[in-house]
């Protein structure tokens, strides 16, 4: 695959970033007290007024969304004859945004800011789920347009609609409450990360599998 390499080193990156913070989070929590406070501040400045937005943005990471979401898209690949997509998707989103992170979150066991939750949650703060499952389902998605959609306008409009959709539902876990900022950038990281390492490997099995089918 061309820019393999490219791909590797990038999602090697995000990784170390994330195990970097994991560690920090672990260990030295208070090294990210600043950090945390000064974007929390920023991102909550237009508390109370954008309560709504917010309380509908989420939505679109919580985890019955993201399933419903990637079951129905997988459906459309899986008529498409679009397999090797298929496969993709469902390690990206039930390996990675739904077993991996959960069992992350009981090695951080990090409590939840003691801001006032707009939402109610149960779970672990680091790393971020809703991040992370947005990371994996609309980076996934947008990684796979080149091969889906031809026409160029409109295959960028769409990346750029994926893009938002990320870092929309990861700012709304700030904006609510829920979320130390320290445990978005950690739920992108790692979703970022595991994409770009995993990225040529599915291009190349895309690849080989189209050409067979192409052989029959």
């Amino acid at each position: 695959m061309k820019h393999k390499l490219y791909y590797q080193f990038a999602g090697s990156c995000f990784l170390l970033v994330f195990v970097f913070l994991g560690y920090v989070v672990k260990f030295y929590p208070q090294w990210l007290g600043g950090f945390d406070t000064f974007f929390t501040n920023v991102l909550r400045s237009s508390y109370p007024a954008w309560n709504n937005f917010y309380l509908t943005i989420t939505k679109l990471g919580n985890p019955p969304v993201i399933t419903g979401l990637a079951v129905t898209a997988a459906a459309l690949l899986i008529l498409s004859r679009r397999y090797a997509e298929t496969l993709w998707l469902a390690v990206n989103v039930v390996g990675t945004a739904g077993i991996g992170n959960a069992l992350i979150k009981l090695a951080f066991m990090r409590q939840r800011p003691t801001l006032e939750h707009l939402v109610t949650e149960t779970s672990y703060s680091f790393p971020s789920g809703h991040s992370t499952g947005s990371m994996i389902l609309w980076g996934t998605l947008l990684m796979m347009l080149p091969g889906l959609i031809k026409n160029k306008p409109l295959r960028l409009l769409l990346q750029i609609c994926c893009g938002a959709l990320i870092l929309g539902v990861g700012v709304s876990r700030i904006y609510l409450g829920v979320h130390f900022p320290s445990d978005v950038l950690g739920g992108f990281c790692l979703g970022a990360g595991w994409l770009l390492l995993t990225y040529p490997l599915f291009d190349e099995r895309r690849f080989i599998w189209r050409f067979q089918s192409k052989q029959r």
